[in-house]
């Protein structure tokens, strides 16, 4: 009985897949790296400039562009508008604002009144620039 392949078994059996460009140039513009080095990942985008064309009489390889881009960084999250010594302010990606306290160190020195005079101060003077006060007609 004779077995019948598909075009990827018969490709492996070959020694390359149905999507591998055997002779190709590569164009690269690298951000980082003058010259590719070995093993190094690199993030980017492949363009096929011209595909190959086997002729009788002519034969060209496909050409490529590789052109590195810029790591996209990540958006910072609940960014710190206030830092105090009790309490810090976040602002969140709607625009709301929230108050954060900081850990609570109850040493020998510690009073409660003076702790609750800090948060206050640390309070007022964080939302003073960052509230708008709406005046009442």
């Amino acid at each position: 009985m004779k077995k019948v392949f598909n075009a990827n078994e018969t490709a492996n059996l070959n020694g390359w897949h149905t999507n591998t460009d055997l002779g190709c140039d590569v164009k690269t513009i690298l951000r980082s790296d003058v010259h590719m080095k070995v093993d190094k990942d690199y993030q980017g985008v492949l363009r096929l400039d011209s595909e190959g064309i086997i002729d009788e009489f002519l034969c060209r390889d496909s050409h490529y562009t590789f052109v590195e881009t810029v790591p996209q960084k990540a958006d910072k999250r609940n960014q710190h508008v206030y830092n105090g010594q009790y309490i810090t302010v976040t602002k969140r990606n709607n625009g709301s604002l929230r108050l954060n306290f900081k850990e609570l160190k109850t040493d020998a020195g510690f009073k409660v009144e003076r702790f609750a005079l800090g948060v206050f101060n640390e309070i007022c003077m964080a939302l003073e620039g960052l509230v708008e006060v709406k005046s009442e007609k």
